[in-house]
């Protein structure tokens, strides 16, 4: 499953991309790189090069199943302004009674790695072998996509990781009849569509007494808005990772960066492409969609412009730390050879001295020749000269600013 989360320093590591079943069951292996990111931190980096591909020559409608893949769950929800029916079905054909029905008819299909099951469903709703193929194919850039009585839509949803900052991703699939809409989900352990759920059976605001299209918007508002709680952890971790910067950076913190600069282009990459597919639900629209459904995609549009707005502040952010690091190693680097500077300066004249009175040279043979080596106070008074002229250059370093240190953190009252 993809599972671009990004909770902690270097996470993700490659995976293979399961066996590739055509139409006519023969196992094909196909090898696929794909992110995917558990609990555990400093796990391999991401792959912001990641595809999906088929294998050459395999036959239009090969399912791509992941060994990996989450087994399949069918969860049906019917409802109408009355009553509100939730169920989960061991058959695709246990919902067929319900789609004769005058009621609005949710199926969501929760994991990809049953093969029966989806071709069952394609079956059931007459999804053409192409579509099904895209669904499975894990990653799939978001697109919209129109068919003769229904239309397809990839999203991706994300929700924040439990580790301060961070997130895992998940691919989601809509499939839009007139009223009926099937949500095709990667894992089958987690969504963010509950407050819907939690309307639907509590009657809540509009939503029982709308079609399918309302359902689909307010799903994909909700998928939408998912993003502002992972943007806000980051918007908090910048501030943190400022701050160690300027005041203690070490290697640890370059990697930090590098590492945010990756999460905050692959957060982008989930949700550019989004902007395209809900703008051409409001442009070209379908029978789908009422113009009052597309009023409402106007706001889901919004909420992506000001998401992609705060991300490209984030990333900005994130390349300007990168040279506040350069600036703030640089700074470290100048103090530590400023104060080697000094202690040298500092010993220069005492190392002369101290070399002069090793040449060893005989008094006796001339007056000239050191005379103080016979004094009685000479030794200690050469000390006494030395320390002096120590004591002196550290007084002028001091008071020419030599000892300051640029990359200690400010006193309380100036920060």
């Amino acid at each position: 499953m993809l599972k671009a989360a990004i909770a902690g320093n270097r996470m993700g590591k490659k995976r293979k991309q399961g066996q590739s079943q055509p139409l006519d069951q023969a196992a094909q292996t196909v090898l696929t790189k794909r992110p995917f990111m558990p609990a555990a931190i400093e796990e391999a980096e991401i792959d912001l090069l990641d595809y999906n591909y088929d294998l050459p020559g395999s036959l239009p409608g090969t399912l791509n199943i992941p060994d990996d893949a989450e087994p399949t769950e069918l969860v049906l929800i019917s409802y109408n302004p009355e009553q509100s029916i939730q169920k989960t079905l061991h058959t695709p054909e246990e919902c067929i009674p319900y789609l004769e029905e005058k009621m609005v008819c949710w199926l969501d299909v929760r994991g990809l790695g049953t093969e029966p099951i989806l071709r069952q469903v394609g079956g059931i709703f007459s999804l053409h072998p192409l579509l099904l193929e895209d669904v499975v194919n894990v990653p799939h850039r978001p697109k919209l996509e129109f068919y003769d009585d229904h239309l397809l839509m990839i999203v991706h949803m994300v929700h924040p990781s439990q580790r301060g900052h961070g997130f895992v991703a998940e691919q989601v699939s809509f499939i839009l009849r007139h009223h009926v809409l099937l949500t095709m989900q990667e894992e089958n352990r987690w969504d963010c569509f509950d407050p819907v759920r939690d309307r639907l059976r509590r009657s809540l605001g509009l939503l029982r007494q709308r079609g399918a299209g309302y359902l689909a918007y307010t799903l994909l508002d909700t998928l939408v808005d998912g993003y502002f709680p992972v943007l806000e952890q980051y918007g908090e971790y910048i501030e943190t990772l400022e701050d160690e910067v300027v005041m203690r950076p070490t290697r640890k913190t370059l990697q930090k960066i590098h590492t945010l600069r990756r999460e905050l282009l692959m957060l982008r990459r989930y949700i550019w492409p989004q902007r395209t597919v809900v703008n051409s639900l409001i442009r070209d629209g379908s029978d789908f969609l009422t113009q009052e459904n597309r009023i409402y995609l106007q706001d889901v549009y919004d909420h992506i412009i000001q998401i992609l707005d705060i991300l490209e502040t984030y990333r900005e952010v994130s390349s300007s730390l990168m040279d506040v690091y350069l600036s703030s190693v640089s700074n470290r680097m100048n103090d530590v050879m400023k104060l080697l500077t000094v202690i040298s300066t500092i010993f220069i004249p005492l190392t002369f001295i101290a070399g002069v009175y090793g040449m060893n040279f005989n008094p006796a043979a001339s007056p000239v020749n050191m005379p103080e080596l016979n004094w009685y106070w000479g030794y200690p008074l050469c000390l006494g000269v030395m320390g002096a002229l120590a004591i002196t250059l550290i007084t002028f370093f001091w008071q020419q600013g030599w000892f300051e240190n640029f990359s200690a953190p400010p006193p309380e009252g100036d920060r």
